[in-house]
C-alpha cells in the first residue's frame, strides 16, 4: 500500500494551488467579458477539483503518517485546511462572475435602466405616487440588503471587508454560513452571515453617488430641478440621509451581547451578568463593606459591634437566617459558541428578596473538567490548602424580615472575544430559593436541585439553549423524564452549621456571606475591631483618628481572593507551631 503523503508535501502542494489561483486572477483582469466567460469557467473548474482533491487528502492524514515528528501538528494542520477552504471560496466567488449575464444582453438592460428611470421622473411630478413608489422600491431594495452589525476585516483573499453600520446587497447564500455579498462601492467577497442583519422594509438605502450622476446625465431638466429644489427651504426638501443616520445610530448602539447573540456566539438566555455590574460599581455589594460595623440609628454607637462586659469578647448577635451552602455542581449549562474563550465559570450568590440584593455578593468558581464541558463542578480534592474561590461550602446569614427572602444564585462566565481581545461576563442563568414557606416556616435543610432560568432575575424566565428544546412534541411521563434530565440544574445543600460554627457565626454582622474557611479570621478581625473601638478608647466622644494597619487593611484582603489564601496559609502555619 502506497503510503500517504505527509503534511509537508500537503503544504507544497497548497503553495502551487495558491499561485495558481493569483494567475488566475490577473488573467481575469486583463481578459474581456466574452473571453473571460468561455476560459475562466474552465480554469476554476479544474482549480476547485484540484483543491477539493487536496482538502480531502489533508482531512485524512493523521500524526502517525508524518515520517519525521511535526510541532504543533493540530495547529499546522488546522491552517493549512482554513488556506484550502479560502482558496474555494475565491473559486466560487471567480464562478458566479463568469455566469453573470452575457455582454450581448449589457444593452437590452441600459435600455430598460434607462426607461425604468425615465417613468420615475414622470412619477415624481406628483408627491403622492412620489412617496408611494420610494416605499415600494425600499421594500424591494430590502429583501437582499443586510446591514452589518459589527465591522468585519476580510483576512483572505476572495473576503469582503465591512464596516460596522454598513449596508451590502447579498448575490448568493451558502449553506457553510458564508454569504457571497455586494457593498455600495462594488465590491464583491463573502462575509459571515453572522455579521449581518436584515433590513426592515422601513429602512431607507441612500443612493451612491454614481446612479445620481447617471441620473443627471440621462436628463438635463431633472437635474435643474434639483438645483430649484436646493435653493427652497429644508422643510419641503425630503431628506433621506437623517433616516439613514438614525439606522446607523441604532446599529452603534447595540451593545456587544448584542452583536454576540447575532454571530452565533452565545446561547438563547445568556444576558450580560447583573451581579458582576454590581460588583464593579463600587464597594457596597463586596465584603469589605459588609464586615464593617454599622451605626444605630442616633449614629452615637455600633448596631451590631457590642462586647460582653463580663468577658471581653464580642456579644453575640442572633440572625434570622443562618445556614451553611454548599454549592455541588451544575447540570447541562450550554457553553459559549466559536469565537469566545471561557476563562472562568462561576456562581454568583446573595440575600434578595425578589426586587433588590440585601446582601454581600460571594463568588464560587467552578472547575473545569474537559470530558463534559456542560457541568460544573465544585470544592476540587487538593493536597495542600483548598483556595477559598475554589470552596464550595459557604456560611449565609440574613437578618432581613421580608417574606420572600432567599438566595440568589447567578451562573456566569468571563470571557474574551479571540477577534478584538474585548473581555467581559456573562450570565448563563438564574435561579432563586426561597428560603421560607407561605406560613414563615424555615424550608427543609437538605439537597435541593434547582432548575436555570435563562435572562435576569428581574425579568420573566426566559428559555436557554437546552430548555428550549422541550417546546411541543410529546408530553407523555416518559418524555418528561428524559426532558428534565436535560434541564439546566444546579444542585446545592443546605446544612445547620455545628454549635462550634454557630457559636462564630453569631459573632459576625446579621447579614453576610463568606467562605467557611474564612470564619475564624474574620472572627479575630471582629474581636480586634470591638477591642480597638470599644474597650482601647478612652472616651466614646473621643474623634481622633486610629491608626491600625490590620484594621485597615484586612477588608481589602477580604475581597482579594489570593491574598486571603496567602493570609489564611501563614495563619494556619503560624498556629499550628
Amino acid at each position: 500500500m502506497e503510503p500517504r503523503p505527509g503534511l509537508q508535501a500537503v503544504r507544497r502542494e497548497t503553495e502551487q494551488l495558491q499561485k495558481k489561483v493569483d494567475s488566475l486572477l490577473k488573467d481575469c483582469n486583463r481578459l474581456d467579458v466574452s473571453v473571460r466567460k468561455t476560459t475562466m469557467s474552465q480554469r476554476c473548474s479544474d482549480l476547485q477539483r484540484a483543491v477539493t482533491e487536496t482538502l480531502t487528502t489533508l482531512q485524512k492524514l493523521t500524526k502517525e503518517d508524518e515520517c519525521a515528528p511535526v510541532g504543533n501538528y493540530n495547529q499546522r494542520k488546522r491552517q493549512e485546511e482554513e488556506r484550502l477552504r479560502t482558496l474555494q471560496n475565491t473559486l466560487t466567488a471567480l464562478t458566479l462572475q463568469s455566469h453573470d449575464k452575457p455582454a450581448e444582453d449589457e444593452e437590452n438592460i441600459e435600455a430598460e435602466e434607462v426607461k425604468e428611470k425615465k417613468d420615475k421622473v414622470a412619477q415624481e411630478e406628483d408627491d403622492d405616487e412620489d412617496e408611494e413608489g420610494s416605499g415600494r422600491k425600499t421594500a424591494q431594495n430590502s429583501d437582499e440588503m443586510y446591514v452589518a452589525l459589527s465591522s468585519f476585516r476580510g483576512e483572505e483573499e476572495g473576503d469582503l471587508t465591512i464596516q460596522k453600520g454598513g449596508v451590502v446587497e447579498i448575490l448568493q447564500k451558502r449553506d457553510d454560513g458564508w454569504w457571497f455579498a455586494q457593498d455600495s462601492e462594488a465590491n464583491r467577497g463573502f462575509v459571515p452571515k453572522n455579521y449581518l442583519k436584515k433590513m426592515s422594509p422601513h429602512q431607507q438605502v441612500p443612493e451612491t453617488e454614481e446612479e445620481e450622476g447617471d441620473e443627471e446625465d440621462e436628463d438635463n431638466e431633472e437635474s435643474d430641478e434639483v438645483e430649484e429644489n436646493e435653493n427652497e427651504p429644508a422643510e419641503e426638501k425630503p431628506s433621506t440621509s437623517s433616516n439613514w443616520d438614525t439606522v446607523r445610530n441604532t446599529f452603534s448602539e447595540m451593545n456587544a451581547t448584542d452583536v454576540l447573540s447575532a454571530m452565533g456566539a452565545i446561547p438563547p438566555g445568556f444576558r450580560p451578568s447583573t451581579l458582576s455590574k454590581l460588583l464593579e460599581e463600587g464597594t457596597s455589594y463586596r465584603a469589605s463593606h459588609y464586615i464593617q460595623p454599622k451605626l444605630n440609628q442616633s449614629e452615637l454607637s455600633f448596631k451590631d459591634l457590642q462586647l460582653d462586659p463580663d468577658t471581653g469578647k464580642v456579644l453575640a448577635r442572633p440572625s434570622r437566617v443562618c445556614v451553611t451552602v454548599t454549592v455541588l455542581s451544575c447540570r447541562m449549562i450550554p457553553p459559549p459558541g466559536v469565537g469566545l474563550s471561557v476563562l472562568s465559570s462561576h456562581v454568583r450568590l446573595c440575600a434578595f428578596n425578589g426586587t433588590e440584593v440585601l446582601s454581600n455578593i460571594h463568588t464560587v468558581r467552578a472547575s473545569y473538567t474537559p470530558s463534559s464541558p456542560k457541568t460544573w463542578s465544585f470544592s476540587p480534592r487538593m493536597n495542600s490548602l483548598l483556595p477559598c474561590l475554589l470552596d464550595g461550602e459557604c456560611f449565609f446569614r440574613c437578618d432581613a424580615d421580608s417574606p420572600d427572602v432567599g438566595i440568589l444564585f447567578e451562573l456566569g462566565v468571563t470571557y474574551i472575544r479571540n477577534s478584538t481581545g474585548e473581555r467581559g461576563d456573562l450570565s448563563c442563568g438564574w435561579t432563586f430559593l426561597k428560603l421560607f414557606d407561605d406560613n414563615g416556616v424555615l424550608i427543609p435543610l437538605r439537597t435541593h436541585e434547582l432548575a436555570v432560568h435563562g435572562g435576569t432575575p428581574y425579568e420573566e424566565a426566559v428559555d436557554t439553549d437546552c430548555t428550549s428544546s422541550k417546546r411541543g412534541g410529546s408530553t407523555g411521563v416518559l418524555h418528561q423524564m428524559l426532558m428534565s434530565r436535560k434541564l439546566p440544574k444546579l444542585i446545592i445543600k443546605l446544612r445547620s452549621p455545628n454549635s462550634r460554627t454557630r457559636e462564630q457565626l453569631s459573632l459576625l454582622p446579621d447579614t453576610f456571606l463568606g467562605c467557611v474557611s474564612t470564619v475564624s479570621l474574620l472572627v479575630l478581625y471582629r474581636q480586634l475591631l470591638a477591642d480597638t473601638l470599644l474597650l482601647d478608647r478612652v472616651t466614646m466622644q473621643n474623634a481622633d483618628l486610629i491608626c491600625s494597619s490590620v484594621l485597615a487593611t484586612f477588608p481589602e484582603v477580604l475581597d482579594q481572593p489570593d491574598l486571603m489564601d496567602a493570609f489564611r496559609k501563614t495563619w494556619l502555619s503560624q498556629k499550628t507551631t
